[in-house]
């Protein structure tokens, strides 16, 4: 028989969320300043958090961007989300994180001051490196207390990724939410050592990566993407109601990945854009001289669709200019590529806000 005092979690009352030694009540926000570093001039230089505690108990998601200071979209994509109306009627917790590298951020760099990078630090230490401090902190105030996390990213600066989530697809929670996103395109990637996601799954916190656009840029179709893809996450995780929009399509998953690199030195001239379709042998680029000679050609070492590029034209021998992932059926991934991108593109933003042009 029922237990008649068993209540449905959601009318159950959370209890209030305490991060930092701040309380949040159920139903309430607040923003929560995690002291990581300092400048010289003995500033601090402090992280801050928004916490949205639900009324009602639920999954705690960790939203975090700019780990890599420079890669920009993904503070863009936690400003919107943080203004979306279903976040009025949350279970459970979100742990926005819309800077974890100020450092990097207040420079425009990828790394910390002293040239590591953050996402390479983890789990750090209490008595480490810079960034094996800045590390430590984040990792046992605000990453411990999630039960699961979304980490978002671009390409490196001049190199441009198509949205895709990387995600160990080994763990099924993770392989889950990485098709509830619902980019088109999922890559199996193996988890990097000392990567926050390779800390985080390895205690047991699923976690995807979504990697789109470039370093230093706002791209709009990008962030779009990237707000509808952790609704949709909070969606499958039962931290909202129902769905206004309909379900996300079914991904397609890459079985294997590689780059294509610089033949030799010179002026690069790419004829494929992101998210094309290639074939096997297809003449993709050009490698010329600016004082004359012959050009190099470039073609296509497999079929595939493009997901990564390189955007300086000026290249060195062996730089990667091409990142090309392998799929069995190349010819429906880019169909549902194109219908994917006419949607973002033609689509409302989400969060009611004026596109960024």
């Amino acid at each position: 028989m029922k237990n008649s005092n068993t209540k449905n979690p959601k009318e159950q009352k959370a209890a209030p969320f305490q991060l930092n030694g701040i309380t949040v009540a159920p139903g309430t926000r607040a923003k929560v300043e995690l002291p990581l570093a300092q400048l010289y001039t003995q500033t601090p230089l402090n992280v801050p958090i928004h916490v949205i505690h639900g009324r009602h108990p639920g999954p705690v998601l960790m939203v975090s961007a700019a780990i890599h200071g420079d890669e920009l979209n993904g503070v863009e994509i936690i400003r919107r989300l943080l203004r979306h109306s279903s976040l009025r009627r949350l279970n459970g917790t979100l742990l926005a994180v819309p800077v974890v590298n100020v450092f990097g951020f207040i420079h425009k760099t990828r790394y910390l001051p002293d040239r590591r990078d953050l996402n390479r630090c983890f789990p750090g230490s209490e008595t480490g490196s810079l960034g094996a401090r800045m590390a430590w902190q984040f990792k046992t105030q605000v990453l411990d207390r999630a039960t699961h996390a979304v980490d978002l990213h671009t390409g490196a600066i001049h190199r441009a990724n198509l949205p895709q989530i990387r995600a160990d697809l080994s763990n099924q929670a993770t392989a889950e939410m990485a098709s509830a996103f619902g980019v088109p395109v999922v890559i199996n990637s193996v988890l990097g050592e000392g990567t926050l996601r390779e800390v985080a799954e390895a205690q047991g916190i699923p976690v995807v990566t979504y990697e789109a656009g470039e370093a230093l840029r706002f791209e709009e179709g990008c962030i779009r993407a990237g707000v509808r893809g952790v609704l949709n996450v909070m969606h499958h995780l039962g931290m909202t109601g129902s769905r206004k929009t309909r379900a996300p399509l079914e991904p397609h998953i890459a079985r294997s990945s590689s780059w294509v690199r610089a033949d030799r030195d010179g002026v690069f001239l790419p004829l494929v854009a992101l998210g094309a379709w290639l074939r096997k042998g297809q003449l993709i680029g050009r490698i010329s001289s600016p004082f004359g000679g012959d050009d190099v050609s470039i073609h296509s070492p497999c079929a595939g669709i493009l997901v990564g590029r390189n955007n300086l034209p000026l290249v060195n021998e062996g730089e990667a200019l091409y990142h090309i992932a392998r799929f069995d059926e190349v010819q429906e991934v880019a169909q549902n590529l194109e219908v994917f991108t006419s949607d973002i593109e033609h689509g409302p933003t989400l969060a009611g806000e004026p596109p960024i042009v």
